[in-house]
Formats: C-alpha cells, structure tokens, sequence
C-alpha cells in the first residue's frame, strides 16, 4: 500500500505545483495553464498508473469506489494522500513567489470568474468532471479499448481542453485536491463547496453512466 500513496501523493503533488506554478509565474495565457495541468498529468499517469492507478483527484477515487474498483479504507488513504500532494505542493509554492505575487494569484485557489453564479458553476465543475471520468473509464479502466497506450496522453488532453473552456468559468478543478491545497495555502474558502460536490458529483454520473450504458453485459 506505502507505494500506492506515495504515488498519490506525489502524482497530485506535481499537479499543483506544475498547474498552479504555470499561474503564479505570470509568463503562461490560458493556453499555457492547460498545458501545463495536462502534461503534468499526463506525464504522472505514464509514470504511475501501474503503480496506483493514477487517480491523483479524490473525484476519480470516488467513481472507483462506488462502481467497486476499491474498498472503502484504500478510499480514505488515497485522499488523504492527494490531499496531503496538493498542499505541500501549494505551501512550497506560496514560500517560494514573493507575497506580492501570492495575494495577486491566491496561490492558483479556483474561483468563480465575473458574472458566473454559484449555481452555473457547480454545473460547470459537474460537466469538465464528468468528461474527464468517462475518458479514463473509457480509456484506463475498460481493459477491452485497444487504444490504452495512449491513455495518459488522452487524459492530459481532456484536461487541456476542460482549462480551454472552463478556466475562465470557474477555474476547470475537475478534483477536489486541486482546490484544497491552494485553499489551505491561501486561506480563501469562498464557495470551496463547488470544488468538492460539483467534481464528485460529476465523476458519480459519469461513473455509473459508463458502467450502465457502455460496460458490456456478463
């Protein structure tokens, strides 16, 4: 189990300090955020998935839990260990950048962009979640694709365009860690309830969807 977790936590370690980084750095355009999310991802699944899977967001750990990919106590350290990633990961970056930069930034914590409501927002998180769960069940789960190879690229690139649409919405979290480090860092809980429910709900619908509509019947 102890190689599992250090996966986990160094998975969605370099998640934040990749994604979050690319912001507070100040150099990269939507774009260059997306890429920077995606291929941190990306490249951690290559490295990681045959070692826990690669969840790297409590939100894919939930939609495994509840289609019986893994039990109940393996949930729990999973997310701790996702959780514990992205706030090491938020902390050295907020001891890192000068304070200037950290107020202006908030140390990468999602937040809801000019004129979207607390409601469009769940629904976005919902949304850029439930995509991205439906490509790893189709891609890194369903053993019957011929296409896994490619699945770590596949994924970083969902995420790349969920940040393309999204990021101007609500920040396109996806994952419940990403917002949770940068929060712990930063100190701003604002509608940080969006960030938990609208990534598990949206990993639940696409979970169950795929294991109702797509799994094939025994």
């Amino acid at each position: 189990m102890s190689k599992k977790i250090y996966a986990e936590f160094l998975g969605t370690f370099t998640l934040v300090l990749i994604g979050v980084g690319s912001i507070m750095t100040g150099k990269a355009d939507l774009l260059g955020v997306a890429l920077a999310h995606g291929l941190a991802i990306a490249v951690m699944i290559g490295a990681f998935a045959a070692s826990s899977g690669a969840h790297f967001n409590p939100a894919v750990s939930f939609a495994m839990l509840i289609t019986r990919r893994m039990n109940i106590s393996d949930f729990a350290a999973y997310v701790l260990a996702q959780l514990a990633g992205a706030t090491v990961a938020a902390l050295i970056l907020k001891a890192v950048y000068p304070a200037a930069v950290n107020a202006a930034t908030g140390i990468g914590t999602p937040a809801l962009g000019a004129g979207v409501s607390t409601g469009n927002g769940l629904i976005v998180e919902i949304i850029t979640t439930f995509l991205l769960v439906t490509i790893i069940f189709g891609l890194a789960v369903d053993k019957r694709t011929p296409f896994a190879g490619i699945a770590s690229i596949s994924i970083g690139a969902t995420i790349v365009l969920d940040i393309l649409w999204a990021g101007p919405l609500t920040g396109a979290a996806m994952n419940p860690a990403r917002w949770f480090g940068p929060a712990i860092a930063s100190g701003n809980w604002g509608n940080g309830w969006i960030w938990i429910a609208g990534p598990l709900v949206g990993a639940a619908i696409a979970a169950l969807a795929y294991e109702t509509l797509i799994k094939p019947e025994k």
